[in-house]
């Protein structure tokens, strides 16, 4: 509520704000176009700087929007087209007004997901900094938008924005706004009430009724459980959570949170896979209604329209976020047990197996969200080496700080609780400083202190051995040969095809990205699986023939030991384990 508050008072102090108007209707939507029309009133200036962002709520990578505006005109209050230049590729100055400015353009959208926007004949689909031009100078001002909805394709308004009527709706400001997505179509909504508030899910789907139901009750255990670690809900603002998801053929698979709604999109429908495949992206994205929307890292405030958004704090944002998910579908029954522990081996081994820990933290790993979070470059890059996704880092730190809590007698979720406490419902951003200092608060100085220097400010693995055996799991090494490589079938042969890990064989050995793998100690390689049981079953080197740029090569590779680390539950483990156990995985 603190951003509406804030609205409203400095409406009070500034007397009667004026509003600016939108307007958006999809005449064209077959051709994925929309027309879009603004009005600023009362402008006091002799020119009126308009732009695109550059970024989105959520991401923190910039997306250039403005590449799919065009047919931008400005006119007065009287009609009348007044002038209009460019700033530069992301801006507009308009001058020769009236007092008002009045802009129309055409919007090109084709993407459904939770950054950009999608209009075709089955729904207008709208992250709003994809879709709407604003005055910066505005951006105290309330906002009043109105959606011309297909009434011939039956369409009705899903949104946080707060409903006014006869399909208008209202932010209190520009921040508000470009934070509130909306799915416009024929949609399906169920909800129910919890603590006083009305949690919504709408649907645009083509599934089921009976499918839907089935789906509504696994969303309903899972925002119990995630209010449970809290202890209770955040205040919703205007008393309500929306879903808004999109599991639709012509969608790309997002989920992106927002301060009081959601965005869920899947091409997997709910009787294809997606009622097991999409509600860890529920689950993920409701628990950022306190991690990231509330409980806020410092840098994210004020959130920046116009460049990229950069915090060392992802891994606990996002990567707490991640570790919870998993869990909670634990504990709301939409995995077993036995599921969610074989379920840590890829993220496990994806962290720990990877040279880029010798490069960077976790905090450092943060700071490249904005070249990995949907950015998109031409060059090719060294990530296998360099970057471990903060989602994964933070989830496998979240996992050792919650084991190692409950080695104390204490947990993961308490010490959430109190952040929540401290930085969430007061709405006041932290610091990562902060962060270690409440782990100090709950846990002790020392407990902090290590936990720190030894995993957040440094990128030293802890002590997963102790950590699982403490509730009655096993760590074990598979102890295979290894090549070091990820191979493709090509018509000639394997390719490798991404940069080899620069600790395994084939990299120490020279072989690199793109090589096509013809034979192997002489005979001809025809398939993957002929690889892989040449590579299992051999006890000297490898003598590889390869091919790369058009010419043949030879070199000789020494296996390796497989790195994999393979998670397990102990069938002989302690009824003091079994108990720990139990107690971290069952529900609140």
């Amino acid at each position: 509520m603190y951003r509406i508050l804030l609205a409203f008072l400095l409406i009070s102090f500034y007397g009667n704000a004026q509003t600016n108007n939108y307007k958006i209707s999809f005449e064209n939507a077959v051709h994925h176009e929309a027309r879009v029309n603004i009005s600023f009133p009362e402008v006091k200036t002799s020119s009126l700087d308009i732009r695109m962002s550059r970024t989105s709520p959520g991401r923190y990578a910039l997306h250039e929007f403005v590449k799919n505006v065009y047919g931008v005109k400005a006119t007065n209050s009287k009609g009348e087209e007044i002038k209009i230049e460019r700033n530069d590729p992301y801006s507009w100055k308009v001058s020769g007004h009236d007092g008002t400015v009045n802009i129309e353009y055409t919007l090109f959208a084709n993407r459904g997901d939770g950054t950009y926007s999608q209009i075709d004949e089955t729904h207008a689909h709208l992250n709003i900094p994809a879709t709407f031009m604003y005055a910066e100078e505005f951006e105290h001002r309330p906002i009043e938008v109105n959606f011309e909805v297909r009434e011939d394709l039956n369409w009705k308004v899903a949104t946080q924005l707060k409903e006014e009527g006869s399909n208008t709706y209202s932010a209190p400001n520009l921040y508000y706004f470009m934070d509130s997505p909306t799915e416009i179509s024929d949609f399906k909504m169920k909800e129910f009430e919890l603590d006083g508030q009305m949690i919504q899910f709408t649907l645009h789907h083509e599934g089921t009724e009976a499918e839907f139901s089935e789906y509504f009750e696994q969303v309903k255990k899972i925002v119990e459980q995630e209010e449970a670690v809290f202890g209770e809900l955040p205040e919703f603002d205007y008393g309500k959570y929306t879903f808004l998801a999109c599991y639709m053929p012509n969608v790309s698979g997002d989920g992106m949170e927002h301060r009081n709604s959601t965005i869920l999109t899947d091409t997997d429908a709910i009787s294809e896979g997606g009622m097991r495949g999409n509600i860890g992206t529920v689950a993920h994205e409701f628990f950022h209604a306190w991690n990231v929307e509330r409980i806020r890292p410092s840098e994210l405030e004020p959130f920046d329209f116009a460049g990229a958004n950069m915090t060392g704090s992802l891994w606990f944002a996002e990567g707490f976020t991640s570790y919870y998910t998993g869990l909670m579908l634990c504990r709301a029954g939409a995995r077993t047990p036995e599921e969610y522990i074989e379920g840590l081996n890829g993220t496990f081994n994806y962290v720990w197996n990877s040279p880029a820990l010798e490069y960077f933290n976790p905090i450092e790993m943060s700071y490249q969200a904005t070249f990995v979070d949907a950015a998109t470059s031409v060059d090719p890059t060294n990530r296998e080496n360099t970057f471990v996704s903060y989602y994964s880092y933070g989830s496998i730190l979240g996992l050792a700080l919650d084991l190692s809590l409950r080695q104390e007698n204490l947990n993961l979720d308490d010490f959430m609780k109190l952040m929540w406490t401290k930085y969430g419902k007061t709405e006041v951003s932290y610091t990562i400083r902060e962060i270690e200092q409440t782990l100090a608060e709950y846990a002790g100085m020392e407990f902090a202190n290590q936990f720190f220097k030894k995993h957040i400010y440094d990128s030293e693995m802890p002590d997963y051995d102790k950590l699982f055996g403490s509730v009655g799991i096993k760590l074990e090494r598979s102890g295979k040969p290894d090549f070091g490589a990820s191979l493709s079938e090509v018509e000639n042969g394997l390719k490798i095809d991404r940069n080899p890990f620069q600790t395994g064989a084939a990299y120490k050995t020279g072989l690199d990205n793109r090589d096509v793998i013809t034979k192997i100690n002489g005979e001809k390689i025809e398939s993957k699986d002929q690889f892989d049981e040449m590579v299992a079953n051999s006890s000297d080197n490898l003598k590889v023939t390869f091919t790369r740029f058009g010419k043949e090569k030879q070199t000789e590779v020494e296996l390796g030991e497989d790195p994999t680390w393979i998670i397990s539950i102990d069938e002989n483990a302690s009824k003091e384990a079994l108990k720990k156990r139990e107690k971290w995985l069952q529900p609140e």
